[in-house]
């Protein structure tokens, strides 16, 4: 089988890089699927060169801008061999890049979705989140086959369409036996000793992370022997540690920059998450195998991976709540993958059932 995939991952980590990650895992899914070409909206600064490894085909647009790469994507698709099937890793702009590539080639279109973009939170987020929501409405009704991340989002694509097509649901692999067998990092926990408690964060510092509501609920609720430890960079960082200065809590919130997880989640009683929206939610699963408990706005997995939920407006009361009556030990409730493999070989299938679709 032949296989287009279109994505908008332009970061350094992402699979227009050959010795990434997000690479070896186009090369694992390519033994099951077949031939994978790959184009990749990017731009001219970003770097990227076509490569090939294996049976996995990258081709950059390299655009100069933003506003032409659907000509680009669409000057690079027509000189490869005609596909079997297209799959996009969003239904936004390159969902809609994709959607016109199926009709071009008359050939099913796989819609994969990882951002719950029928949240009201993810709509309200901004102007462009409010087109994109439409745009996604457009798209996935055309699409022959949908795979999301979550239950949450595929009851939300529910409740707005009616789904026409074949829609899984198929969880993003997590290892989560590298977060369970991880050990204690003796340094880490010395440098925290003094605090009874230990809170985290573990996040993006974006406006979407709402990291912002932690510092708030912490500064509300938390005793006097707790800290606040926020893992992750991003632009809202220096505002944030402005904030933790204005609440006074310089002396028990530390800003650890971007670092390995796994140490800190060994160390920490209690997880963090925030945000306004998630597609997924890897902190939540990753807490949670570590045996912690997660307390989450009603996000991404949250549900289903077993944190406790709770409101943005109630999030400083359920904090209290916390401290005071626990739990103090957190279950993954959701069933995780037991390696790799077995994760590429149902990804795969579920692109490859949406053959014949048309």
């Amino acid at each position: 089988m032949r296989v287009l995939a279109l994505g908008s991952d332009r970061s350094q980590q992402g699979i227009l890089f050959p010795d990434t990650k997000a690479a070896k895992r186009q090369v694992a899914y390519a033994k099951h699927l077949g031939e994978l070409h790959i184009i990749g909206l990017s731009l001219v600064r970003d770097g990227a060169r076509p490569y090939e490894q294996e049976n996995v085909h990258v081709h950059p647009t390299n655009s100069l801008s933003r506003l032409t790469y659907a000509f680009d994507a669409f000057r690079i698709a027509t000189k490869l061999p005609k596909p079997d099937i297209i799959t996009v890793q969003d239904p936004f702009e390159v969902g809609l890049v994709a959607l016109l590539l199926s009709r071009r080639f008359k050939v099913p279109l796989h819609v994969q979705v990882h951002t719950d973009a029928f949240a009201f939170s993810y709509t309200l987020f901004s102007p462009l989140n409010f087109v994109r929501t439409h745009l996604a409405l457009y798209v996935l009704k055309k699409a022959n086959g949908i795979r999301v991340v979550s239950e949450k989002i595929k009851g939300d694509i529910e409740v707005r369409m009616d789904v026409k097509c074949p829609l899984a649901v198929l969880p993003i692999y997590v290892d989560v036996e590298r977060v369970r067998t991880a050990v204690h990092d003796a340094g880490l926990e010395v440098r925290f000793a003094a605090f009874g408690t230990k809170v985290l964060v573990v996040a993006r510092l974006e406006a979407e992370k709402n990291v912002a509501l932690a510092l708030h609920a912490f500064k509300e609720s938390a005793p006097p022997d707790s800290c606040l430890i926020i893992v992750g960079q991003g632009r809202e960082e220096a505002k944030l540690k402005v904030l933790c200065g204005k609440l006074g809590l310089d002396d028990r919130v530390f800003f650890e920059g971007t670092k390995d997880t796994t140490s800190y989640y060994k160390m920490a009683d209690l997880i963090l998450v925030t945000s306004r929206y998630e597609g997924y939610g890897m902190v939540i699963v990753e807490a949670l195998a570590a045996g912690k408990p997660v307390l989450s706005t009603d996000v991404g997995i949250a549900r289903e991976a077993g944190a406790i939920v709770t409101s943005e407006e109630g999030f400083g009361r359920s904090l209290a709540h916390w401290f005071s009556e626990g739990p103090r030990r957190g279950e993954l409730s959701m069933r995780s993958y037991g390696s790799f493999e077995e994760y590429a070989s149902e990804y795969a299938a579920n692109i490859r059932a949406t053959l014949g679709a048309i």
